[in-house]
């Protein structure tokens, strides 16, 4: 290890609670060197703190934090921003291009933490466990007739990671499962029992899960059209973005019967209003955009990051170069 890799260089970290969730990455940096200008706020940064931070940055570990153009102008020094995660959607990858920044993420480091969450978001639904752990906290104890998984037809839109790291989770429900990515890789696919076909054919599942990022393609894609596509009574679960669904025409869809219940990990607009119309649903269970929020995943999206960093500052390529 060369201990001096990051001598006299600053490493912003946008993060959240960082020195806790990473502290095998936090310690490379440390190790190689680098200092860090860390967010102890426990609130992700806004415009204006980022400004402040970029300043004497030379490169950064980025949550959810926004990085345009705005504050690229204001951050002459960074050389390499490392996502902690997968999603680059906050990120102008045009512009780091422009400045010969690389940007980095970690492709796979949170796919099982959120192939489990959707799995636990479609039994969530299924069994009607929210309302049961309420009812009896409230000291109701009515039976609740739920639905079995097992034999349910499975559709995956999207079938990078997390949507395999899904697959392989159903495989013991003995659920057919069928999925859309026109990128897919068919050996995988055929070695997870996974038939790849079109996106209408996916959604004619009882239960679909949405694994694809946020782009001007994928927006809204579940809408009134083709929630129309879906099965009565079918089950709807969002662990990719929130603009993924037309929550309007999701409403509508929960109101009329034809979706007889959604898993939402992600919403258009987060945080999400407590007034959102979805929650007028007992049959919607929401989490808090947490599918990678293991110690597990943090622990490998904690050291991809860091060796990123220490990588590019030793001349070297880093494994996973997003543009």
């Amino acid at each position: 290890m060369d201990t001096n890799v990051g001598a006299g260089k600053k490493v912003m970290i946008g993060a959240v609670r960082w020195d806790a969730l990473c502290a095998n990455g936090r310690q490379l940096l440390l190790d190689n060197g680098f200092s860090l200008g860390e967010n102890m706020s426990g609130q992700p940064y806004d415009a204006d703190d980022m400004y402040r931070e970029v300043a004497d940055a030379d490169a950064a570990v980025c949550g959810v934090e926004v990085w345009d153009a705005s504050v690229f102008e204001r951050a002459p020094r960074v050389r390499v921003i490392a996502r902690l995660g997968v999603g680059l959607d906050n990120i102008d990858l045009a512009e780091a291009r422009r400045r010969g920044v690389d940007v980095v993420n970690v492709p796979g480091g949170n796919a099982c933490s959120v192939g489990e969450l959707a799995l636990a978001l479609i039994l969530s639904v299924l069994r009607k466990l929210p309302t049961m752990n309420n009812e009896v906290r409230a000291g109701a104890w009515d039976r609740y007739v739920g639905e079995e998984l097992s034999g349910k037809r499975v559709g995956l839109v999207g079938f990078g990671a997390t949507g395999r790291a899904l697959a392989k989770l159903l495989s013991g429900f003995g659920c057919p499962v069928r999925a859309y990515d026109p990128y897919a890789d068919e050996e995988t696919a055929s070695s997870l029992g996974v038939e790849l076909v079109s996106l209408s054919a996916v959604l004619q599942s009882e239960v679909v899960s949405l694994h694809v990022p946020h782009l001007p393609s994928t927006h809204h894609i579940i809408n009134a059209e083709t929630i129309a596509l879906m099965p009565a009574g079918s089950v709807l679960v969002n662990v990719g973005r929130g603009p993924l669904v037309d929550e309007a025409a999701l409403v509508e869809a929960l109101s009329s019967g034809h979706v007889a219940g959604a898993g939402l990990d992600v919403f258009e607009v987060e945080p999400v209003s407590p007034d959102n119309p979805l929650f007028s649903f007992p049959s919607v269970v929401a989490t808090t955009h947490a599918g990678a929020d293991t110690v597990q995943a943090y622990d490998r999206i904690g050291l991809s990051t860091a060796q990123a960093i220490v990588d590019v500052f030793s001349g070297k390529r880093p494994v996973h170069l997003a543009n």
